[in-house]
């Protein structure tokens, strides 16, 4: 049998393969809302159960932190009733499935929120979901409380609404992004941008509240945009050294990305192009770890595991342009 077939367990869950849709925005949220055209497009990519994995496009957890319109929502209860639909939906389908949650940050725009924009420091964002040209508020040490607060909350509900998991996300220049990148976190109180421990206090304190919610057998995934790509941010020997500090704070799997350049690596477009990172990180953790971008080809994701490159091997845009992908791919790849 082919890597890509084999199955992993996560913390209490099992995946039957190793392929994973990542979490890509839709826009096709409603006011925060699961739609009816969401749901469709949901039971298209999972149909058949041929995806191990399906991570959903990120949800906010507070209106301040909304990235932009068409962006869904799990800041409030009233969400878990149709996001418990879009699960059973997946569920239904025989494929697993974990919510990302997010906070936007000082990539979110007061002009789409009506708040005031926030980050780490009073840094213009200049990444590549940042360029809104907004000067953000440096956080109070009560803002971070209540941040806390609302991704532990948010987690609570994936978890009412039956997800298998959740995803907390800290790539692409969003908030918790905006803490662990140099760039943007220019603090010197205990979150401070000198040191590891600092630039990660707020993914620590928000793992350990999501814990308290959703319990130690729950799966809590970090998606990690390890490196910047650029002079003065976070580098790939950040992203090692972050990484073994997020599975010590009890993270069951590492999503890995980019951070202020977002989801490519700059003069890059070859299959796996963040394996720079995954291969190395791979080495300093005992956690899967999940490794997206450029992989357009079954033989690809397969070579990427041979090579110890990552555990799990993600799949969006050929996904995102054909919905068959994995059914054609997968059958192909059984011995």
């Amino acid at each position: 049998m082919k890597q890509i077939n084999e199955a992993i367990e996560i913390n209490s869950i099992k995946l039957k393969n190793r392929l994973v849709m990542p979490p890509m925005a839709t826009s096709k949220a409603r006011e925060g809302t699961v739609t009816q055209e969401l749901l469709e497009y949901y039971s298209e990519k999972s149909a058949g159960g041929y995806i191990g994995l399906i991570i959903t496009e990120h949800s906010y957890i507070n209106k301040q932190g909304m990235a932009g319109p068409g962006q869904l929502s799990i800041s409030r209860d009233s969400d878990i009733a149709e996001l418990k639909k879009l699960v059973n939906l997946i569920h239904e389908n025989g494929t697993k499935v974990i919510a990302q949650i997010s906070h936007a940050g000082s990539s979110a725009s007061q002009k789409a929120t009506g708040m005031p924009t926030i980050s780490a420091s009073a840094v213009l964002n200049e990444g590549v979901t940042g360029k809104n040209g907004e000067l953000p508020q440096e956080m109070t040490q009560e803002q971070i409380n209540s941040i806390v607060k609302d991704f532990s909350s948010a987690a609570k509900r994936a978890k009412d609404a039956g997800f298998d998991g959740v995803e907390l996300h800290s790539a692409h220049g969003y908030l918790l992004n905006q803490f662990y990148s140099t760039l943007t976190n220019k603090r010197t109180d205990a979150y401070t941008g000198t040191t590891m421990e600092g630039r990660l206090k707020l993914h620590q304190e928000v793992i350990r509240a999501v814990r308290e919610e959703v319990g130690a057998e729950y799966l809590v995934a970090m998606r990690l945009g390890g490196c910047d790509y650029a002079d003065g941010g976070s580098t790939i020997a950040d992203s090692i050294e972050a990484a073994i500090l997020l599975e010590k704070y009890g993270i069951d799997l590492l999503d890995i990305s980019g951070g202020l350049n977002g989801f490519i690596v700059p003069g890059h477009i070859e299959p796996g192009y963040f394996s720079e990172m995954t291969v190395q990180i791979k080495k300093k953790v005992s956690i899967p770890v999940l490794l997206t971008g450029g992989i357009m080809e079954i033989n690809d994701a397969e070579q990427l595991l041979e090579e110890h490159k990552a555990d799990l091997i993600g799949v969006g845009r050929a996904i995102l342009k054909d919905s068959a992908w994995a059914e054609k791919n997968m059958n192909q790849n059984e011995d």
